[in-house]
């Protein structure tokens, strides 16, 4: 993984200080893509300015996006960070160095949430990977600014260590593309009785993790929409006639 494939994704921060902090770890590993998602007002004031030393061109370069799934879209590995340990979290270093391979020559994206409580369980559910930070049980919080420069300090060191690149992997399918897939065989499902419609969630995050392991191609995504579709079809049909037995 290299830090120019990289976009960092700062999700509800609070403070306008906490931005800029970030975009000054960025600049010091050799990140550059930032994407705020229901960012605070107030990024231009003088506090701003001055936590953001030497890395106003990161701030001021800065991407919005309404929601999250719309900031990680063109993403093929989306990696959510956790204050809380979970059983398959990745460390800082795993990312670093596995990261790239999932990710299939595509963009990753880091996602952080805000300081006082974090990613929520639903927003954690659209990443691919979740990255906790190991930090000593006696005092594990860590400020938004510190967490980035952990994760980005990894990825440079793992990059300034790689190995030449090798031969050309084949395309993988973006988190958009992923997205737009699980979308339509969740109203596929849902009209053949597959899916629970008082919680859909639970077997299509399930199956968005499937996905995101397998790394499929743009075009076995839109194979997936197809076979969506080809459900969708039969299911209206089956209606039409009255039922199975119809």
């Amino acid at each position: 993984m290299t830090p120019g494939s990289v976009d960092v994704v700062l999700v509800r921060p609070s403070r306008p200080g906490n931005v800029a902090a970030a975009c000054r770890a960025m600049k010091n590993m050799g990140l550059g893509s930032l994407i705020l998602v229901d960012p605070p007002s107030d990024l231009a004031s003088a506090e701003a300015r001055a936590l953001a030393y030497g890395a106003w061109d990161v701030l001021d370069a800065a991407r919005t996006a309404p929601t999250l799934r719309e900031a990680t879209a063109a993403a093929t590995l989306v990696a959510g960070t956790s204050g809380r340990p979970s059983a398959g979290a990745w460390t800082p270093r795993r990312l670093a160095e596995e990261g790239a391979t999932r990710a299939g020559g595509g963009r990753t994206a880091l996602v952080f949430g805000p300081e006082s409580s974090g990613l929520r369980n639903d927003e954690l559910g659209l990443c691919h990977v979740t990255v906790h930070i190991p930090s000593d049980p006696a005092h594990p919080s860590l400020n938004l600014a510190q967490a980035v420069l952990v994760l980005a300090y990894e990825i440079r060191v793992t990059a300034l260590n790689a190995a030449p690149a090798a031969a050309h992997e084949e395309e993988r399918a973006t988190a958009g593309e992923i997205e737009a897939a699980l979308d339509d065989l969740g109203d596929a499902l849902l009209r053949i009785g597959y899916l629970n419609p008082d919680n859909p969630g639970k077997v299509l995050a399930e199956l968005r993790a499937l996905l995101a392991r397998a790394g499929p191609t743009p075009r076995e995504t839109t194979l997936l929409r197809g076979l969506a579709r080809q459900i969708r079809w039969s299911a209206d049909a089956v209606a039409r006639d009255g039922g199975p037995d119809g």
